[in-house]
């Protein structure tokens, strides 16, 4: 008697009015699905009329979401103009889309994306509302500006360094009050280093003597005109990121609050003022903060006010897209990729992300290594198991699921203390203890209720006795 073949079920289609969309720096290739009438491949250009055009015959064809590849910033117009005509717009990672080996054609890549769309073979990247995206460029345009003004301050350093002006060894960063003003003037004619000491700020740890003692140099033209083109670009960039700070203010003055303001107990936390950074925004963010979500994210340990927006810019104030914090820790390259053969995890790591919520993250919990906080004395628990770089990474992954608690369900941060945490992390060790003593036949018993019988092993809070469980 034969055996009856089972029969494979065939991929059903998801999206039957998908569109893939291959873009360039010139033209875009399109492709919709296989049976609408006349040429279902053509190409458009990337002038604004030529978008209008490729809405319009999408629109003609009966399209209602589009697939496209997250190429550079060309796909950014194509995405928005799009998204305003009414369709519903997919951005696909690159790595999502690996062809099958054979010959390569923005032809044959338009085709792909719309055949794996179709099939919901694809997954969109998130993106923030409207909103956050404006408030989001404008953040990362002012973290270009800070990176462009950090280049000029190492070459005023350099010009000082060649003329042998040693100011960088008596002051812990020249562009504060002492070093501008002690650079303004060396680039306003005066020499006698005891007169440039005596513009040291009374908060300067060097005495004036030391100072002076630093400001003896050669004075050469030409390092002078390096300082001094130097100086004037790291003032020119420093109004472009005042200016830069006027309009994020602005934008946050637009925004409206994101949280129910009759929920009860959901009011805005007070805050306890901040020592401003120096690269800090100008204008109070933590209230705009507050204002927007309903909790002071700013209040986490290791997040500061400049770092909250950072994260609120890139993963926005709803949660949703998210449905549990493990989702959310994956996306931001966080969470532990195992690689699993046979039933046994083969290698455990996180994978390389450009992700910059993750890294903001991250930079919080760098910051958090000598805290006295919860989550410092986690982050040097889990330096001892397994070194700085797997520290990081797993308080990144704690503090990440603090925000994602805060934001999602709207309550406030209380901090610890590592005192706490040690205290609770002690009650799981002994929970842990008493299962595994229990599970090997012993019993944990408290040193005050021994009695000194033998067989029994001192050592410190907890004690084993080899009497069976």
């Amino acid at each position: 008697m034969r055996k009856r073949s089972k029969q494979l079920e065939p991929i059903a289609i998801v999206h039957p009015h998908a569109a893939g969309l291959d873009i360039g720096s010139r033209e875009i290739w399109v492709c919709v699905p296989p049976d609408r009438e006349g040429e279902t491949v053509q190409m458009f250009g990337t002038f604004t009329p030529d978008l209008n055009r490729l809405a319009d015959w999408l629109i003609s064809q009966h399209v209602d979401t589009v697939a496209m590849e997250s190429t550079g910033v060309y796909w950014i117009p194509v995405f928005e103009l799009l998204e305003a005509r009414g369709l519903r717009v997919n951005l696909v990672n690159g790595r999502h889309l690996k062809n099958v080996p054979g010959r390569k054609s923005d032809v044959q890549d338009c085709q792909w994306i719309q055949k794996l769309h179709a099939l919901g073979l694809l997954t969109g990247s998130f993106r923030p509302d409207g909103e956050m995206c404006a408030l989001r460029a404008y953040l990362r345009h002012r973290a270009d500006l800070l990176k462009h003004r950090a280049s000029h301050i190492l070459h005023m350093q350099k010009a000082l360094q060649q003329m042998n002006i040693q100011l960088a060894q008596v002051l812990s960063d020249i562009t504060g009050d002492t070093g501008m003003a002690i650079v303004r003037a060396i680039l306003g004619g005066e020499r006698d280093g005891l007169k440039l000491a005596q513009l040291r700020d009374r908060r300067c740890k060097s005495s004036e003597a030391t100072i002076a003692q630093a400001l003896t140099g050669t004075w050469k033209d030409e390092y002078l005109f390096v300082l001094q083109q130097s100086l004037a670009l790291y003032d020119f960039y420093t109004g472009q990121v005042a200016a830069c700070d006027a309009q994020i203010q602005r934008q946050y003055a637009a925004m409206k609050p994101r949280w129910d303001l009759a929920d009860p107990g959901s009011r805005p936390p007070t805050r306890a003022p901040q020592k401003r950074r120096k690269n800090a925004p100008a204008f109070d963010v933590r209230s705009d903060i507050i204002r927007l979500t309903g909790v002071d994210v700013a209040a986490v340990a290791g997040i500061g006010p400049s770092l909250a927006q950072t994260i609120l810019s890139e993963i926005g104030t709803d949660m949703t897209p998210w449905p549990t914090h493990r989702h959310f820790t994956s996306w931001l390259g966080l969470a532990p990729h195992n690689d699993i053969s046979g039933g046994r995890v083969l290698r455990s790591r996180t994978l390389p992300t450009h992700n910059r919520a993750g890294q903001a993250f991250r930079q919080a919990a760098a910051s958090v290594s000598r805290s006295p906080s919860a989550f410092g004395a986690y982050y040097r628990r889990k330096r001892a198991h397994g070194g700085p770089m797997f520290a990081q990474a797993a308080t990144a992954h704690k503090i990440a699921r603090t925000v994602y608690h805060l934001l999602k369900y709207r309550v406030q941060y209380v901090e610890m203390g590592a005192d706490t945490y040690a205290q609770k992390q002690r009650e799981r060790d002994i929970i842990t203890l008493r299962k595994k003593a229990a599970k090997l036949g012993f019993k944990l018993v408290a040193p005050e209720s021994l009695q000194a019988t033998p067989g029994v092993l001192p050592g410190g809070d907890i004690t084993a006795s080899f009497s069976p469980a």
